[in-house]
């Protein structure tokens, strides 16, 4: 029996990344922040592990987008409305990482992610007193959403490390306060930015075919079993660990600086 070669033994442990990351993908996202740094260590330039990475992480987004199609159940029109907007932002975003340098933009990358954790968390006390005065955010004109939804578009193109997280806040604020439906619809946006991303990358040669190939076996599976996981989460549970996924992921961002 031949012996497994280093390069087995790497794709293996990015396919195993890839299950980790599709499940928190599913939940809250994020999923990034485990794929990219082994794709680095892998040896991959930044910006193939990034194109890379948007590729690989694609498949699982569908996959936890299907275990949610529940609560899409009459949203699809609305939510592809969005998602054509978060699309045309993730092609701007990934034309950006080929063109220009990284260095501005990841100064405030821990920024946004914080401020979505903030915004997740005081999101049922805001909500809360807006209605208290006759205001409810969720009605407000859909037209509030569109600029954030293309500016979400641009950071997932260009990294996309939480834009589960910032989606989430975005969503649960103008969108539905009920969590698992903004979820569901976090899962199909997050897909359409990752495929949108991953587009521009294929076209740049910016992949590494067989390692995206590993992450997006992984993924899959890891879509598939964690969005009945967080679907059964209570919504407080749900927030405190989009809450501390998000500290973490900005603490990472910082430390890799």
């Amino acid at each position: 029996m031949p012996k497994a070669t280093p390069a087995d033994v790497n794709l293996l442990l990015l396919a195993g990344a890839g299950v980790a990351a599709g499940a928190v993908n599913a939940v809250i996202g994020s999923g990034t922040l485990l794929t990219y740094p082994l794709l680095l260590a892998s040896g991959l330039p930044p910006v193939v592990a990034n194109g890379t990475n948007s590729l690989g992480i694609a498949p699982g987004n569908a996959f936890g987008a299907w275990g949610y199609r529940r609560e899409m159940a009459g949203r699809g029109r609305q939510v592809a409305g969005m998602a054509v907007l978060v699309g045309v932002g993730a092609l701007v975003g990934a034309v950006l990482v080929i063109v220009l340098p990284s260095s501005v933009f990841e100064r405030i990358v821990p920024w946004l992610i914080l401020g979505a954790c903030v915004l997740v968390l005081v999101q049922p006390w805001l909500v809360g007193r807006l209605r208290s005065r006759g205001v409810d955010p969720t009605s407000l004109p859909k037209s509030a959403l569109l600029p954030v939804l293309v500016a979400v578009g641009v950071y997932a193109g260009y990294f996309g490390a939480a834009q589960g997280i910032i989606l989430i806040a975005a969503l649960g604020a103008l969108y539905d306060a009920d969590l698992q439906r903004s979820n569901a619809a976090k899962n199909v946006l997050q897909g359409v930015s990752n495929t949108a991303a991953a587009i521009v990358f294929v076209v740049a040669g910016s992949v590494d075919w067989p390692a995206a190939l590993a992450i997006g076996a992984g993924a899959s599976l890891g879509g598939l079993l964690g969005a009945p996981f967080a679907r059964r989460l209570p919504d407080r549970v749900l927030r405190a660990i989009i809450i501390s996924v998000g500290i973490i992921a900005a603490v990472v961002s910082i430390v890799r600086r």
